[in-house]
């Protein structure tokens, strides 16, 4: 069965909230890239600025999670960016695929109620709206390739969560 038109504009509206997260998030990236600075402090200053000024906008709970997941997990996600990158090197991309990238392949590798799928369209939505008109498909053909690894990915995450969560048991 096929979706019809109306049911994938439902479907987008009830992503939309998590989209503004993304693309926040995008922003946030790139933003403390630009200037060089701790991208964990920026959104902290962010939060802080969303409620001292009503006119800034909150940061939403998922733009918190994907900006603190990406820089927690920054080694893993940039070396596997790189693993799939082709006579390219990740500082050779545009700023703003590297942090659409980021996000993609931290939300296939840790953002279980994210479908693959999801992850990878939203990445290419964002590519199309933020970035050169090649990006779309430069960010759909690395994130197909991540894709393909992704579930053992997390699969070895939840094995070493539940050795350490068992370790933990047996010391208390």
């Amino acid at each position: 069965m096929t979706d019809s038109p109306a049911d994938k504009k439902g479907s987008f509206k009830k992503l939309g909230a998590r989209h503004k997260a993304r693309r926040r998030a995008v922003d946030l990236l790139f933003e403390a890239e630009a200037r060089d600075v701790d991208v964990s402090e920026l959104l902290s200053d962010r939060a802080d600025l969303a409620t001292r000024d009503q006119s800034v906008a909150p940061v939403h709970a998922y733009t918190t999670t994907l900006v603190e997941g990406v820089a927690d997990d920054l080694d893993r996600v940039d070396g596997t960016i790189e693993g799939y990158l082709q006579d390219w090197t990740l500082q050779r991309l545009p700023a703003v695929d590297r942090a659409i990238l980021r996000i993609a392949v931290w939300e296939l590798f840790h953002a279980v109620d994210v479908p693959p799928v999801v992850a990878v369209d939203e990445a290419v939505e964002l590519a199309k709206e933020l970035s050169t008109d090649d990006s779309p498909s430069f960010v759909n053909g690395v994130l197909g390739q991540v894709v393909q690894v992704a579930p053992q990915v997390r699969a070895a995450a939840a094995a070493t969560a539940a050795t350490k969560a068992a370790r933990g048991e047996s010391e208390s």
